[in-house]
């Protein structure tokens, strides 16, 4: 008995422990009112919008076309022109990205070209909306005559979301171990076989995330389509899900919400908050999306 009294104190919490527990009590507190204080801002500016877009707000406002110079009716051309150029855009800039970042992860070497191409995609990520726009001008209205279009449009947003596509799938290969890499080379696989077989499996998510995440930025620009492809109001049948041809221009979301912002007088109150919450709740879906398609990966992974 007499042994455990020194036994005890040995093990008792000393002074420093105890601050390391209160700041550690600190640190937890002031990270999560953090954490709270950006994610309060989006609570309440959504709550906000639907108070004012309830009285618009229905499947009926989805679906219905715009009426009396756009003051009524609902969004429904705006709405499948944004399907048409963020379903588009992802078509181009997917494929294109995801290839290049495999190239430049896997297969390029180290000088002084590939570290240019590497710089030119870091900066493009960082180039305004604007300048894509004008340069989508230029390029695919003006020189390669394919005029204000649909057409024309997405491929601007494609190179716009293009160095972001690139970036992100680069940072998913990397994140796969080089022992996995290693381990096929040893037993007589090709680069490629490892990448199909090995790389690309277990970067799938990361790569899926990177691409999904980047319709929000497609389906929310307006200056890119204003420039290249949308327009001020078309007609179109109620309900048609393919009322828009590739040469032709098209309304959408972003730039709908604009105008009847600011460009149609007396327009109905609640119908620009309405076109917001279709629209924020677009991006919510997909990016919501993107998170359970990452959560579902990352349980298939390897490691």
């Amino acid at each position: 008995m007499a042994s455990t009294g020194p036994t005890t104190q040995r093990f008792a919490r000393t002074a420093q422990a105890a601050r390391s527990e209160r700041a550690q009590k600190v640190a937890k507190w002031v990270f999560g009112a953090m954490a709270l204080a950006m994610v309060a801002p989006l609570i309440g500016i959504v709550t906000y919008l639907l108070y004012r877009a309830w009285p618009s707000l229905g499947w009926e406002f989805l679906v219905d076309l715009p009426r009396k110079g756009m003051r009524e009716g609902g969004i429904w051309p705006a709405f499948v022109g944004t399907l048409y150029l963020v379903t588009i855009s992802l078509a181009v800039a997917a494929p294109i990205g995801v290839l290049a970042a495999i190239y430049l992860n896997e297969y390029a070497r180290d000088n002084w070209f590939n570290r240019l191409i590497n710089l030119a995609v870091i900066n493009l990520a960082g180039v305004p909306s604007i300048v894509h726009a004008l340069f989508g001008l230029g390029a695919f209205v003006y020189a390669a005559q394919f005029g204000f279009s649909i057409l024309s449009a997405s491929l601007t947003l494609a190179i716009m979301t293009l160095p972001v596509i690139i970036a992100s799938t680069r940072e998913a290969l990397a994140s796969v171990p080089r022992a996995f890499r290693e381990a096929c080379w040893n037993v007589g696989a090709t680069r490629w076989q490892t990448i199909r077989a090995v790389v690309l499996p277990n970067s799938i998510s990361g790569i899926l995330t990177g691409i999904i995440l980047q319709v929000s930025r497609a389906a929310g620009e307006t200056a890119p389509i204003m420039f290249t492809g949308a327009v001020f109001y078309k007609a179109v049948q109620r309900g048609d899900l393919f009322p828009y041809r590739l040469g032709d221009q098209c309304m959408a979301l972003s730039m709908h919400l604009y105008t009847v912002s600011t460009q149609v007088p007396n327009v109905k109150e609640s119908i620009p908050y309405a076109t917001a919450i279709v629209l924020l709740g677009s991006v919510l879906l997909v990016n919501a999306t993107a998170i359970a398609a990452r959560v579902f990966m990352r349980r298939r992974k390897r490691w």
